[in-house]
């Protein structure tokens, strides 16, 4: 038998159930059209990612992005991890390459313009500036949506904890 606060304990617990969501492709193309073409009369509007990768980032959404714990910003926050997943993604997008260091550039590291020349034509970038707020929260800092993303999933964990 379990002691009359146990559903309580649980809840202030603010620890998942482990429920997965139901986030599909057609609700991602409805949040965030700008990673589809755009549709004419000749042929509707396509994912730009292919269907096997965005396939994997929703179900990859679906198991990270619990509908319990985030309410009302779940979808939401569902296609932010996904649009993040596919903004990484494309940024390394090639439909193919001429050599293996063409191939290894376009996974290259890009963050703010901190200096420039001219001369030797030389160019630094900061990539503190875009991680400062978020430093333990890994490749979520590399997307304005993985931002957005740890930023919200912040409040969301400012729950409180109670363990027996």
């Amino acid at each position: 038998m379990k002691p009359q606060f146990w559903g309580v304990r649980a809840a202030a617990a603010n620890i998942a159930d482990g429920s997965r969501g139901q986030y599909t492709a057609e609700m991602f193309q409805a949040d965030f059209p700008q990673f589809y073409s755009k549709a004419t009369e000749e042929a509707p509007a396509a994912s730009l990612v292919p269907s096997a990768q965005l396939a994997m980032f929703i179900a990859e959404a679906n198991g990270a992005i619990s509908p319990e714990r985030w309410g009302e910003g779940w979808r939401y926050a569902a296609g932010l991890y996904v649009a993040h997943q596919v903004s990484l993604f494309l940024r390394t997008y090639a439909e193919s390459s001429d050599s293996p260091a063409q191939a290894a550039q376009s996974g290259a590291l890009v963050g703010q313009v901190k200096a420039a020349k001219l001369g030797n034509a030389s160019i630094t970038y900061d990539t503190s500036a875009i991680t400062a707020a978020t430093e333990s929260w890994g490749d979520l800092n590399a997307t304005q949506y993985g931002q957005m993303l740890a930023t919200r999933a912040r409040l969301i964990g400012m729950g409180g904890s109670y363990v027996i």
